[in-house]
């Protein structure tokens, strides 16, 4: 069996310090492997976005293990460790921190501005991605334009330029109508299992994690659930 993606081994966070200590997450253990669908779920407070940030090396672990393709991610720092998350990782937040006055091409080619990719591939690349999410004729229109579903599609393919092996998607449908939410849930399965693209989101939303390959259930700081979803 081949090596797991992500492969993650006791892992605590703490936050502070004797009276004020608080225990996001107490030790958990899992692994993922490349090309699965899996949504962490929990209650708000629960640890979930602590794991998720700290998967995708946004934060640190105060203690255990996480192996990225067989990488100790403890031994990746300064720009190995920036150079790994942007050439890894792609990121869909229920927030579309999009720059409102850049323009939707601007903001789809940030990821590759900061891996010091040139000017002209920066817009071969977003403009195919920007294609992909049908939203090629926005591309110079200022993201502020766009309506709810159109921004999430373009965060999207800013999360796509950098060819991603893993999407976080973090309550990704969370500030959309159900109509447009769908149609954002369908791009995202269609990435992973069309794409390949190992597929990790985060949510409360139990329609939505229904429709992944795997639930962790995290409550307390702890893992309390491992469901694989049954073969169709």
């Amino acid at each position: 069996m081949t090596n797991p993606l992500l492969h993650v081994e006791d892992v605590r966070r703490t936050y502070g310090r004797g009276q004020n200590r608080f225990d996001a997450l107490k030790g958990v253990s899992f692994d993922i492997r490349e090309g699965e669908s899996v949504a962490i779920l929990g209650k708000s407070g629960s640890g979930k976005s602590t794991l998720m940030h700290i998967l995708a090396l946004l934060d640190a672990p105060t203690s255990g293990v996480i192996t990225l393709d067989g990488v100790d991610t403890r031994t990746l720092r300064g720009a190995r460790l920036n150079r790994t998350r942007n050439k890894t990782f792609g990121f869909v937040f229920q927030q579309f921190f999009l720059n409102a006055n850049s323009t939707v091409l601007e903001n789809v080619i940030l990821p590759m501005k900061i891996a010091g990719i040139g000017a002209a591939e920066r817009k071969r690349r977003g403009l195919a991605a920007l294609e992909q999410l049908e939203l090629a004729d926005k591309a110079k229109n200022k993201a502020s334009d766009l309506s709810g579903g159109q921004k999430q599609r373009a965060v999207i393919a800013r999360a796509l330029v950098n060819d991603p092996r893993i999407v976080f998607a973090d309550e990704p449908t969370g500030n959309l109508d159900s109509v447009t939410g769908a149609v954002v849930e369908d791009l995202l399965f269609n990435l992973n299992r069309e794409h390949g693209i190992t597929l990790i989101i985060v949510t409360h939303d139990e329609e939505l994690a229904a429709r992944c390959d795997r639930q962790l259930r995290i409550r307390d700081g702890l893992l309390v659930d491992d469901t694989t979803a049954a073969a169709a």
